[in-house]
């Protein structure tokens, strides 16, 4: 085992301030404003009670920012069992990121994966995919085809337009459902928001420019409305070219572009009573797979000659309904919204003169009811209901490009196959005295798949039942300081990826289907302490989390003629993941403040008694920084980014070719950013990455990462 020291972490970052544009509001609650994240948005005149007791309000520190994901209310962190990562308002903004996952990057507890560029995922406690939940606005993004690896989906949803990204670590089955094994990552729009009665108008516009691609990303975005009724929208678009590595070479098949657009009206028709609908689009038309398309490690060619999704798209639509000091409630929240998912894509085997084109789209349908009610005044009960459902639909056909002629072929999954997910839920968040609280509750799932007949005959129903349950306490050991646990139980059930894909995967790999597989259960506990002062804040969270009948990828012994690997998916793992997560935000005077972060994992599995380390675990990683804001108009700031050497590797690690079999190096990069507030409408920023221009790769990444990269970033208030 690397011996390694451990001085904490946990970071938050703090830019000058650049207004949010169109925006205003908390995240998903019009009734709490978000302190400490710049957000100078106006609060509504929707009350919503907060929890009994001692529930404090945030006075600007990291660990006291406002998150609606751990309890599926608006609650200080500090106050919450759970462990969570918040990133909001201008500090979002500032980071200047292109998709969701980069601005996560060095984040407490979570870890970035990219197998090509524009498509990356989040590793949080050492899951993936479909083993973590994704939320837009209350909404899944997990659809019945989500793979329990690295996929493309999570950049389907434009980072421009958020007002937070929330990242609740640890199961969370309880709240959410399926597929929060290793916690839930939750990415909120912004609302419109005024106040008064007269027409208000305003608008904005950034450009953000990235010298290692060579890339140009733009926003345009306004709202108008007044006090009870407010509408926005946006447009998005970048485009991407080939990618410069450290000591200077251009990686071919990198460049791509991406385009989006949302709108959103809020309405307050009568005094306690919220309507929003809302809409949002974002597409990549042509986006390269880069990782299939060079030589890997232990290649001597390409897996592909060619691989592009093309496109991608997702579109959504919802509308959502919130009241308040009801005649036996205090709170109630519907939803309803329905997500459609394109992934099309175009392959060719390496040697081949066989061109493969699929079309791939997922339906989502979906509603939820909540209600919450504050009794016997130390209490708070949320009851909740929620149902979705899936629709696939999946052709492929084959070209010749010799001679032009054209067959259809099996498809990637059983056309027509659907998923439902019904849930019920009760927690309840009791301050049993002034110094302890307990947050507890219990959920009931079904989950029923259905595969339609394929090339291979599948033809099945599959049910599957679950009970999941969460206890969680926090102790007030000082107004500052806070003792933490949490056991919480989750669960995934195999969906139509699992059961009935079919074909050609990463890594040389080609897929066949199983419908016997059964659910994924984990339990897992975790602790230790939350601290928020004026001049101190952070977090020292230790988990440990047993997995079982974990659903992973096995080798049949086969090989097909073009030398791709046979494979399926199967319920043989037992899994045990331990880890620690540590940060703090220290600010000694006004204008001074240092923060950092460290996150280690280790995971071990056992498959059919052979024990290996379990697969694309993160190495121990982190990141320390300092700032200096010597007037409100300018800030300075410094930062480094480090990971060890990660060289335990699974027996599936060792043969995918985006893993060196030796182990992935370690790193550490240097950066700094300089932020100037130019007039009261015009803000600009310089951020200089990778100032040493060392080529490094983040472990399981199908690409190395930037060389030395400046990112120019205007933002201009009309």
């Amino acid at each position: 085992m690397r011996r390694f020291a451990v001085l904490t972490v946990g970071m938050a970052l703090a830019f000058p301030p650049f207004a949010t544009l169109a925006s205003g509001g908390a995240p998903q609650d019009p009734t709490v404003r978000v302190e400490g994240t710049g957000d100078s948005s106006e609060t509504s005149a929707l009350p919503e009670p907060g929890a009994p007791g001692r529930k404090s309000v945030a006075r600007g520190r990291a660990l006291e920012s406002i998150q609606v994901t751990a309890t599926r209310r608006a609650e200080s962190r500090l106050d919450v069992p759970v462990s969570a990562t918040v990133l909001a308002g201008d500090e979002l903004r500032a980071r200047g990121a292109p998709t969701v996952m980069e601005a996560l990057r060095g984040e407490t507890g979570v870890f970035v994966q990219q197998t090509t560029p524009g498509q990356s995922i989040v590793i949080v406690r050492g899951l993936k995919g479909s083993e973590v939940l994704h939320l837009v606005d209350g909404f899944r993004l997990n659809n019945a085809i989500f793979r329990n690896a690295p996929n493309q989906y999570m950049a389907l949803v434009d980072a421009q337009m958020l007002d937070a990204i929330e990242v609740v670590r640890g199961p969370m089955s309880t709240l959410w459902g399926g597929d929060a094994m290793g916690g839930a990552i939750q990415m909120l729009s912004r609302d419109p928001r005024f106040t008064g009665p007269d027409w208000q108008a305003r608008g904005g516009a950034r450009a953000v420019w990235s010298s290692a691609d060579r890339a140009l990303l733009s926003r345009v975005d306004g709202a108008a409305g007044h006090e009870t009724l407010a509408i926005s929208g946006g447009l998005t678009y970048q485009n991407t070219n080939e990618l410069r590595v450290g000591g200077g070479e251009r990686l071919p098949f990198t460049a791509f572009t991406a385009r989006g657009g949302n709108a959103k009206l809020v309405a307050l028709p009568a005094e306690g009573h919220e309507l929003s609908l809302q809409a949002q689009y974002f597409e990549q038309p042509n986006t390269p797979r880069h990782d299939e398309l060079v030589p890997g490690f232990g290649q001597n060619r390409p897996g592909s000659s060619e691989f592009r999704f093309a496109p991608q798209v997702r579109r959504f639509t919802q509308a959502r309904w919130r009241a308040s000091s009801l005649a036996f409630l205090d709170a109630l929240e519907v939803q309803a919204g329905r997500q459609v998912i394109r992934d099309d894509r175009t392959t060719r085997d390496f040697g081949t003169v066989n061109r493969d084109t699929e079309r791939n789209t997922v339906t989502t349908d979906g509603w939820s009811i909540k209600a919450d009610r504050l009794w016997r005044t130390n209490r708070y009960l949320t009851l909740g209901l929620e149902h979705y459902r899936d629709e696939v639909r999946s052709s492929r056909v084959r070209t010749n490009v010799a001679t032009g002629a054209v067959s259809s072929r099996p498809s990637r999954f059983p056309d027509g196959s659907t998923m439902r997910q019904f849930g019920v839920f009760a927690t309840e968040d009791w301050q049993l005295t002034p110094a302890l609280d307990l947050l507890y509750g219990l959920r009931y799932s079904r989950v029923t798949t259905r595969l339609t007949p394929n090339a291979q005959g599948v033809d099945v129903e599959v049910e599957n039942d679950d009970l999941s349950g969460q206890l969680g306490f926090n102790v007030a050991l000082h107004d500052e300081v806070r003792l933490v646990a949490n056991l919480g139980r989750g669960f995934r059930a195999p969906n139509v990826f699992d059961l009935g894909v079919f074909g050609d995967r990463p890594g040389n790999r080609f897929q066949i289907p199983n419908p016997d597989l059964k659910p994924e259960r984990v339990t897992s506990l975790d602790g230790g302490l939350k601290f928020g002062g004026e001049v101190l804040s952070g977090e020292i969270i230790a988990f440990r989390s047993r997995y079982r009948d974990k659903l992973t990828t096995v080798l049949t012994g086969e090989r097909l003629p073009n030398g791709r690997i046979v494979v399926r998916s199967a319920n043989a793992v037992e899994q045990v993941l331990t880890g620690l997560e540590t940060g703090f935000d220290w600010r000694p005077a006004e204008a001074w403040r240092s923060y950092g972060g460290l996150t280690w994992t280790r995971g071990d599995e056992s498959v059919g008694g052979q024990r290996d380390p379990a697969d694309r675990i993160p190495p121990l990683q982190g990141r320390l920084g300092a700032e200096w804001r010597p007037a409100g108009r300018l800030s300075v700031e410094g930062w480094a980014f480090f990971a060890t050497r990660q060289d335990r590797l699974s027996p599936r690690d060792r043969v995918d070719p985006r893993i060196d079999p030796e182990g992935t190096a370690g790193y550490g990069t240097l950066n700094a950013r300089i932020a100037w507030a130019a007039t009261p409408e015009l803000d600009l920023a310089l951020r200089l990455e990778n100032l040493a221009d060392k080529r490094y790769r983040d472990h399981g990444s199908g690409l190395d990462d930037p060389g030395r990269n400046v990112i120019a970033t205007i933002d201009w208030r009309f």
